[in-house]
């Protein structure tokens, strides 16, 4: 696999937008290392080829901490560093709404990495109780996207 440089830049982006510090991307006989913030800079390097040093420097999305559920309540995390989105397509119903009952296999909206969908399933049955993630914008790995009253 290689890497063109818009797919460079898309990656650069993504770690620019997020709170992330650090990105380590490895398939194959491809890897790849940035690094941003305290940490010191480091070029992406690659086994393929000699890549010229890339390195990023961003901000933090404001935000994007959001308290610990109260007992009860179960936030489902994004699974994905990537953009989110609530419906299947632009003009089309979100997947969910806050007073809806989901179940574990529910979709509750997709994530985007590089052009490739990936579906989010609730994990946990309940009630929505409050959405976090607003349509077509960038998520960490790790941050609620909704929060839900898990059934007992």
């Amino acid at each position: 696999m290689s890497l063109t440089a818009k797919d460079v830049a898309e990656i650069l982006k993504l770690l620019e937008e997020s709170a992330f510090n650090e990105l380590v991307l490895e398939t194959g006989e491809l890897k790849v290392e940035l690094r941003r913030g305290e940490a010191a800079a480091r070029p992406v390097r690659t086994r393929e080829s000699a890549a010229p040093p890339v390195a990023a420097a961003a901000k933090p999305v404001a935000g994007s901490q959001i308290a610990a559920p109260p007992p009860g309540l179960a936030d489902v995390p994004s699974p994905l560093l990537g953009v989110f989105y609530r419906a299947p397509k632009p003009g089309e119903p979100p997947f969910v709404e806050v007073g809806q009952k989901i179940e574990e296999d529910t979709i509750i909206g997709i994530i985007e990495v590089m052009k490739l969908m990936n579906s989010v399933r609730a994990g946990v049955r309940g009630e929505l109780v409050e959405i976090f993630a607003q349509n077509a914008t960038l998520v960490e790995y790790g941050q609620p996207l909704v929060r839900v009253r898990a059934a007992g």
